[in-house]
């Protein structure tokens, strides 16, 4: 049995080698088979309805099939950044560059011409939203900072002044309230209040700080009685500080239950104005604007800057106009011009209502940098009833816009001469 255990064994594993060895081709086509299948399924459209029969693939064919579909994918597809010559991707990169240069010089020359077809002096109030009114700051913050942060108390101090720019015998009202995070009353009492002159000021002390009085009495400024709205009134012309000018203090102590805190209003200050508004305003329509000139008689010749605001027909704000120019001494007028194009393109409904015009001469050294104008609050002049037709629709137009345009054109002609260079740069053959 040992001997023919031999034979018998090794006859057994040649016959099953050989049938293994049958068994690789059509193993191999098999494979070749499903996954040339799949690859036709995966290129398939989605939802396309499948043959009704197909015929199986010979094994040469099932091998040269994907080769060929590889060759085809190939040549369709455009050669990848990395298969381009040197000077191939050298003259892609060039264009790129350049269209985008392209690009940057249209977007500034068109922001440049859109932001300047209004002079600088008569704008669209839409573009100047924080000019609207006048100043009259409003601000919050934790009564105690550091309670604030730890979460041991919610009180906010809300502090509010109804001007900033102080002239001459003019005052100034201070509200403090103390109040919760719903904005609910609290408690609140100012421990004490003294103005004197901004720390920031050089030569700062040399006028002796005085006392300011809150109240809560619906007397001295005060709008309501025991509404917890505290209102300090400061006069700086017969408080002590009549010959100062530049930036006066009030520093407080504000105190909520066991809280207690400093806080502080600041103004601007100037006792004598240099130039003061007289008269009524006179209107004129002339070259497709309309100009409004306020008289002034001037005291201190200088540049000044005056601003005023236009409201239309139903007090909706129409535009902001200014002037910005030299003004020699004696009686003299401060045009404020309502450009054409503002109004034709806006269309207000007129009548216009000039209010609220503040002015100041501009000093060139020194702090502060202005001599403050008394304010004209509220309305100061009703326009009369004009069409949109009076009015020219031509762009602002000014020898340094005209300047910059072109500058700004030749940008965009250099360019676009450059992109064009790139483009028709092909490569030998």
């Amino acid at each position: 049995m040992t001997r023919d255990d031999g034979p018998i064994s090794s006859a057994s594993r040649l016959r099953h080698g050989r049938w293994l060895l049958a068994l690789v081709p059509l193993v191999l086509v098999g494979g070749a088979f499903f996954w040339w299948q799949g690859s036709e399924g995966a290129e398939a459209p989605e939802g396309a309805p499948e043959p009704a029969s197909a015929p199986v693939p010979g094994a040469r064919e099932v091998s040269r099939a994907p080769a060929e579909r590889s060759s085809a994918a190939m040549a369709a597809e455009p050669a990848a950044p990395s298969l381009l010559s040197p000077e191939a991707r050298e003259r892609e990169a060039r264009r790129e560059l350049w269209q985008k240069r392209l690009e940057r010089a249209k977007r500034s020359l068109e922001s440049y011409v859109a932001a300047t077809r209004y002079p600088p002096e008569s704008r669209p109030s839409r573009e100047h939203p924080d000019q609207l009114e006048l100043a009259e700051p409003e601000r919050t913050r934790p009564l105690s900072p550091k309670a604030a942060e730890d979460g041991t108390s919610d009180v906010q101090l809300r502090l509010k002044q109804d001007k900033v720019f102080v002239v001459g015998d003019e005052a100034v009202l201070f509200t403090v309230a103390c109040e919760d995070s719903r904005r609910a009353p609290r408690p609140c009492e100012v421990v004490s209040a003294q103005a004197h002159e901004a720390d920031h000021l050089a030569d700062a002390g040399g006028v002796p700080g005085v006392p300011v009085t809150f109240v809560d009495s619906g007397q001295g400024g005060d709008a309501v009685a025991g509404d917890g709205i505290l209102t300090g009134r400061f006069q700086p012309s017969k408080q002590g500080f009549a010959m100062f000018s530049g930036t006066l203090r009030v520093t407080l102590r504000v105190r909520s239950g066991s809280l207690e805190d400093s806080a502080f209003f600041d103004v601007l200050y100037t006792p004598a104005p240099p130039a003061t508004f007289t008269g009524r305003v006179r209107e004129v329509l002339e070259g497709g604007s309309l100009d409004l000139y306020l008289p002034v008689q001037v005291r201190k010749a200088g540049r000044y800057v005056v601003s005023g605001r236009l409201d239309d027909e139903g007090g909706v704000p129409f535009a902001v106009v200014s002037f910005n120019e030299e003004l020699q001494e004696g009686a003299q007028e401060v045009k404020l011009n309502v450009f054409g194009k503002v109004v034709r393109d806006d269309k207000p409904t007129f009548p216009l209502i000039l209010r609220d015009v503040e002015g100041f001469l501009l000093k060139e050294r020194g702090d502060p940098d202005r001599e403050l104008m008394v304010t004209l609050r509220g309305p100061v002049h009703t326009t009369r009833v004009y069409s949109l037709d009076q009015f020219s629709d031509a762009e602002w137009r000014s020898p340094e816009r005209d300047l910059y345009t072109r500058e700004l054109e030749k940008d965009v002609m250099e360019a676009q001469k450059q992109l064009d260079a790139a483009l028709s740069d092909t490569p030998e053959p």
